[in-house]
């Protein structure tokens, strides 16, 4: 007996509001019968049934309850499913498993109605352990039940019960059914088993438009474009027309192939077939000419539209961010607000990472008040996007006191402050929130690993990298090329050039960044041949150098003293593959020219740069006149440093060693005595030891320039 049926009697007007509402929505019939059932209910149960239908709300339900266990009627085994139906259709889930609980020996039509109940209001687990409940009880299921519970595995992403459920489908003879199958296609899609999926669309011997639909989308899930289309193709063959929720499932497999020509003709076949006004396929198409880098189309589909959904907002201001237009997505949400659309959370998750590419820390923390406001920064989607945010400004105390205040974290969540620590040069502070992610008992993914290696690469922390590399191999995780390129790069920079190099071999589908890792790691150490040799075997193997391969190489060959070679490589990245050199280019070539001893060639090559040279590039050079003793040019390059960046110490103590190694002590002196005016120090001195896989750092007191 529910508790508030004892305290609360039985209202006696909800005959009169349920039946006046009867007649305003079901007309003069349905009237009748609620009449009826106000003179009889005592006799004929099933009169409730309409007044079940006209309950508007979860108050009007708990009179109508209350009246039923006044009258007696609350066991009736007809009443009672729909009862407990109509409560999780309130989502008061306590009172439908309550009046579950109290019934003795529920019927197959009582299981339903609370399995779907559990299903619609996200109680997966609790429908499954029904479903075995009833299993026990020697109760077959039915077609209801088997698609109920078949879409509880598809929303916890649980194969293996979903596979065990499809078996008990297969004996009771319910593989062939309709609503069984496309329950069956929609789960494997969702769980990655598209082929699967596939075999059970195959031996469906009818299916509808869902069916088309679960197995369009579950190709579509998995980014099988080619089967995508291939389904749409076959579906209009067989004179099925699809309706708008395959259009935003096949519209998005269309934003895969990145082809402007492809995406304008699903947008004439939108406007053909007359879903140009459907907001639901309006608002993909945006999506799609997003993702195709043409905002320009994306916003004539959004001009077109009516302004009210945030759908269609929150579309193009995503597309305005992931296509760098940050400061058009900030411009377009300011207009959004203009027009009283009121943002939600999607929005909040599209608009901040626009303020994280401008690096706009005060536009960021404008919108994170107005996410405040609007109790949006308690939504784990929006509070990582924050931390992102506040990481790429720079303001790393800033996410983590965002981080540690957040109710909840995900694994997402983690990756983020991670990759904003590691990025911002605290390698230590990442490795540390790596080993504590892992203690509050989240698992890793590749996103965790790929963004923690560097930091181990930084520390040279080699222990601690092993360590990770272990942690991939236990959770499948060796054969990802990402993860991969990660790795080498933190073997090559942790010294173990050897192990670099056979993971690099390993590789069975090596990408760009594979071999410029590779070629890096070997120009680190001094290994210019090698570097040389691997350079031209990638070319060899027909991929095609970048800008970051020439760096690595022409590194390489500066550090190995490899002139001629370090030549032909910057002429050749110009003649044979059209790039031009960018700022760090041309320092590898003052730093190759200037290690080799060609002092007034790297002095030269610099006056003919197109573009000013930055401290980096007359950082080389005066790092050359220090090894090589010119004390002349050093003066000179020394002017240029100060006029761009007069606070540098380390540029006064070079020209200092400089004039001490020539034994002009008077003008040494001179330049320590500028550094002591100016009260320039020492950044304090920094390193670490591993020991026990434990890192542990060392920091030198704050002193003079020249101690």
């Amino acid at each position: 007996m529910l508790q508030f049926s004892l305290k609360k009697p039985p209202n006696t007007n909800i005959f009169v509001q349920i039946s006046s509402a009867l007649y305003l929505h079901h007309g003069t019939q349905a009237y009748s019968s609620a009449c009826r059932c106000q003179f009889n209910y005592y006799n004929v149960s099933n009169s409730y049934f309409p007044l079940f239908e006209a309950c508007t709300n979860i108050n009007q339900l708990y009179q109508l309850h209350g009246h039923m266990i006044t009258s007696g009627n609350y066991r009736n085994i007809n009443l009672q499913p729909k009862l407990v139906s109509k409560y999780t259709a309130y989502g008061n889930m306590e009172y439908a498993r309550q009046l579950f609980d109290k019934t003795h020996k529920p019927n197959i039509y009582l299981r339903t109605a609370m399995i779907n109940g559990c299903v619609r209001n996200g109680l997966c687990e609790e429908a499954l352990s029904l479903y075995h409940q009833m299993n026990a009880d020697g109760i077959k299921a039915d077609n209801f039940i088997f698609s109920s519970v078949v879409k509880a595995c598809a929303n916890l992403s649980a194969l293996q019960k979903g596979t065990e459920i499809h078996d008990d489908i297969v004996r009771a003879g319910f593989e062939l059914d309709t609503v069984v199958g496309t329950a069956l296609v929609a789960m494997y899609g969702q769980c990655g088993e598209v082929e699967v999926a596939r075999q059970v669309f195959d031996k469906m011997r009818e299916r509808n438009a869902v069916t088309w639909s679960a197995i369009i989308g579950g190709c579509a899930m998995k980014g099988k474009v080619s089967e995508v289309l291939g389904f749409f193709n076959e579906m209009q063959m067989q004179g099925i027309q699809p309706d708008s929720v395959i259009m935003v499932s096949v519209i998005p497999a269309f934003a895969c192939l990145s082809d402007l020509q492809y995406a304008e003709s699903i947008h004439g076949y939108v406007i053909k077939s007359g879903f140009e006004s459907d907001f639901a396929v309006t608002t993909a198409l945006i999506d799609m000419y997003a993702k195709c880098g043409s905002v320009c189309f994306a916003r004539k589909v959004f001009d077109k539209m009516p302004k009210g959904n945030v759908s269609s907002w929150n579309a193009m201001i995503a597309g305005y961010t992931q296509n760098g237009c940050a400061e058009v997505a900030l411009a377009l949400f300011s207009e959004m607000q203009l027009q009283w659309v009121e943002p939600d959370l999607i929005t909040m998750a599209s608009v901040i990472p626009a303020c994280a590419h401008l690096a706009a820390l005060h536009v960021g923390n404008c919108i994170h008040s107005y996410a405040i406001r609007c109790g949006f920064d308690s939504d784990v989607m929006v509070g990582t996007a924050l931390i992102d945010m506040y990481a790429k400004c720079g303001s790393m105390d800033g996410s983590r006191r965002l981080f540690v205040r957040m109710a909840k974290r995900n694994v997402v969540s983690w990756n983020v402050m991670i990759a904003g620590y590691a990025q911002s040069g605290h390698s230590f502070e990442a490795l540390t929130l790596f080993r504590e992610m892992q203690l509050q008992g989240l698992k890793p993914d590749s996103v965790t690993v790929v963004n923690t290696l560097p930091a181990c690469a930084h520390l040279s922390a080699l222990q601690q990298g092993k360590r990770i590399h272990g942690h991939t191999i236990q959770i499948n995780l060796e054969s990802d090329v990402i993860v991969c390129n990660a790795l080498l790069d933190m073997y090559a920079k942790c010294g173990t050039i050897e192990f670099a190099r056979q993971l690099f071999d390993s590789i069975s589908a090596k990408t760009l960044v594979s071999w410029n890792a590779m070629i890096g790691g070997y120009g680190m150490h001094g290994h210019g041949k090698d570097a040389l040799q691997l350079f031209t075997q990638m070319q060899q193997e027909g991929i095609k150098p970048d800008n970051i391969s020439f760096i690595s190489v022409l590194s390489a060959c500066s550090h190995s003293g490899l002139l001629d070679d370090g030549w032909m490589c910057f002429e050749s990245m110009i003649e044979d593959y059209c790039i031009t050199p960018s700022m760090e280019h041309y320092a590898c070539m003052v730093d190759l020219l200037g290690r080799s001893g060609h002092l007034d060639e790297a002095h030269d090559f610099i006056k003919k740069m197109p573009m000013k040279p930055n401290v980096v590039v007359w950082g080389s050079l005066l790092g050359a006149c220090s090894v090589h003793g010119n004390i002349l040019l050093g003066e000179c390059v020394l002017k240029y440093i100060l006029e761009l960046v007069p606070e540098n110490v380390g540029h006064y103590v070079l020209s200092s060693n400089i004039y001490a190694k020539a034994g002009r002590w008077n003008d040494a002196a001179k330049l320590r005595n500028t550094v002591e005016v100016k009260g320039l120090k020492k950044a304090p001195g920094c390193s670490w030891i591993e020991i026990n896989n434990n890192i542990h750092s060392f920091f030198i007191a704050e002193c003079d320039a020249y101690d």
